[in-house]
């Protein structure tokens, strides 16, 4: 969200640039007021472009910046049989979390199903390994749910806790 006002400003820059080239070429004044006219309607189309997209889910094979993620965690969830399975997800280092859809595949919504189950059973979360990554390696499964954490060592505990009785004496 924080980026559209500099991509929309970038856009605008370059706009301005191609106007005031059409105005100095050696063309037709007609030519020039066309170029200079389809420049300012570039702006609008452009805004309206960039919010559009705020609400839709980005292609992960279209995530360029964070594409060396090696893990994120998966918020939320839903999979449409031959459309995609689309997830919410928080990168680390991110603070807000973003849309995403994967292609669809029935053994990767097996594997998400799986892992959210078994979140569920032990009260945790689901991870994805490297969610931006286009491989075929099957390997390892691309969602995994979160592991109870442990319980603190008994070693750091101060001892034994002994009840003492409230003297009588007041």
């Amino acid at each position: 969200m924080t980026t559209i006002p500099q991509f929309f400003t970038l856009a605008a820059i370059i706009g301005a640039f191609l106007a005031i080239l059409s105005v100095w070429s050696p063309r037709r004044t007609s030519v020039k007021v066309s170029a200079v006219l389809a420049s300012i309607l570039f702006l609008p189309l452009t805004y309206a472009a960039f919010a559009e997209l705020l609400s839709k889910p980005k292609p992960v094979a279209l995530e360029w910046w964070k594409s060396a993620a090696d893990e994120a965690t998966v918020l939320g969830s839903t999979a449409q049989e031959n459309k995609g399975i689309f997830l919410w997800l928080q990168l680390d280092n991110v603070d807000e979390p973003r849309s995403y859809v994967l292609p669809w595949s029935r053994e990767l919504a097996q594997q998400l199903q799986d892992a959210m189950e078994e979140a569920e059973k032990q009260k945790t979360g689901v991870r994805m390994r490297l969610p931006f990554e286009s491989s075929l390696d099957n390997r390892e499964p691309r969602f995994y749910a979160l592991p109870q954490p442990a319980l603190p060592p008994k070693d750091q505990l101060d001892g034994p806790q002994i009840y003492r009785q409230p003297s009588r004496e007041t």
